[in-house]
């Protein structure tokens, strides 16, 4: 549960089942989660996992830190936007960034959709007090 907080132990526990706000799939008699409700995009009745997209971006070879949010659009409803810190010395432009992820959408590991529609340097990402990335505060900063 949740210290002082009796309301959201309820509904962490509602109904006898725990309720983690994870989002996840079976696949060869496992269970792998794959993002958090409140962080996965839903991008024209389809769901684009930050998380998968975070871990495809940093594969880059001058990211040294990455983090997506979705924002909102008037066409689809939301759109991915990757925050990149480029590695020192180095730099990262937007382009280059859509032409790796189009690798990952050639062999089947991503939809085209989930390319991120802005894709933003930044010399820092915010992070919350015990070091995890702080994507409300992303969110609401770059709505």
């Amino acid at each position: 549960g949740y210290v002082g907080r009796p309301d959201a132990s309820e509904e962490l526990w509602s109904a006898g089942w725990l309720h983690t706000q994870d989002i996840g799939f079976r696949e060869k008699g496992y269970i792998k989660i794959s993002d958090r409700i409140k962080d996965v995009i839903k991008s024209g009745g389809e769901w684009v996992s930050s998380l998968a997209l975070e871990d495809l971006i940093s594969r880059h070879a001058d990211v040294a830190e990455v983090a997506v949010v979705g924002i909102p659009d008037t066409k689809w409803g939301e759109r991915p936007l990757a925050i990149v810190v480029a590695k020192q010395g180095r730099d990262i432009s937007a382009a280059n960034i859509a032409e790796h992820l189009k690798t990952y959408v050639e062999s089947g590991e991503i939809s085209k959709y989930a390319i991120p529609a802005k894709i933003i340097q930044v010399t820092e990402i915010a992070k919350t007090s015990v070091g995890k990335l702080d994507k409300k505060t992303l969110r609401e900063k770059y709505l």
